[in-house]
């Protein structure tokens, strides 16, 4: 027997479940919107049944601070009396899975409307965790960094405060892959991308932005010059030889860092900015020796 998928249900009365051919299903219900953020916050859901009389209607289930969540951690399928196309429109746009008349949602139809919502919802983020990991170093890649940077400005913008982008532009890897081939080259990006992350707070962001360029993201700052000292620690980290094929491999790194919201309040300013620095002459030459402020005591 496969494994149940728990479902959560806002509605008057528990839909009867235990008889799908698309289970089986274990159903837990719940009467108020504040209820059902309740559980969410309890226990995870594959899926989340949504009656829009008891949630308010479409308008008060579009502007719910708690759907966000639910959408993201849960297939969510909504149903009321005869939804408008507009209505479905916006609550599909808002990341409901799927849109349901009450007229139709029998049990049968519900288990299948559900089960088929959760398949997809896991193929999609399937797919998104693809599209978004760099496979050679298993780093979030450059579209994961920028909708990261992009959802943490957006929070930054409510609570002010100082973060910093580093990127490196590292010299090496070409000429490991021109004398040992490719595979030695992704074992060098490896070891690099793991150096990279020791050398940080398990709170900043490693990501991969190319063959030969990674970015550091420092989700804040509690003084002036610490994305300096972070990029001074980064840079000696990666300028210690690194082993592959038996050999010593030195590494040479340049170096662009950005600030918010000095170089920019958006994450494509603070990429462009970071990014040209490290293409450029960069900070690599400039920075001497000193400890990072981002050391662990």
């Amino acid at each position: 027997m496969s494994d149940p998928f728990h479902i959560l249900c806002l509605s008057a009365q528990t839909p009867d479940l235990m008889t799908s051919a698309f289970g089986p299903f274990v159903v837990q219900g719940c009467s108020q919107l504040d209820e059902l953020a309740t559980q969410l916050h309890i226990q995870p859901y594959d899926a989340v049944l949504v009656d829009l009389r008891l949630a308010g209607g479409a308008d008060r289930l579009v502007h719910w601070s708690g759907l966000p969540r639910a959408v993201l951690e849960s297939a969510v399928v909504v149903m009321g009396p005869e939804p408008t196309p507009a209505d479905c429109m916006r609550l599909l746009q808002a990341g409901v899975r799927d849109v349901l008349s009450t007229r139709e949602a029998s049990s049968e139809v519900l288990g299948r409307v559900l089960r088929l919502a959760v398949e997809r919802k896991r193929i999609d983020d399937a797919a998104r965790r693809a599209y978004s990991i760099d496979l050679t170093t298993g780093l979030p890649n450059h579209n994961q960094l920028q909708e990261h940077m992009t959802h943490l400005l957006a929070l930054r913008e409510r609570e002010p405060a100082a973060m910093a982008l580093i990127v490196l532009h590292l010299d090496g890897f070409r000429s490991v892959e021109a004398s040992f081939g490719a595979e030695a080259a992704n074992v060098l990006r490896r070891k690099a991308a793991v150096r990279l992350r020791s050398s940080l707070r398990a709170s900043d962001v490693v990501a991969s932005l190319g063959p030969d360029m990674f970015a550091v993201l420092l989700a804040w700052l509690d003084a002036d010059d610490d994305a300096e000292h972070v990029a001074r620690k980064l840079l000696a980290a990666v300028n210690q030889p690194f082993q592959v094929a038996g050999q010593d491999v030195p590494v040479g790194a340049r170096l662009g860092v950005s600030q918010y919201p000095g170089h920019g309040r958006d994450a494509g300013a603070l990429l462009r900015h970071a990014v040209g620095q490290a293409s450029g002459r960069g900070l690599g030459r400039l920075l001497g020796q000193g400890t990072a402020a981002n050391d662990e005591p």
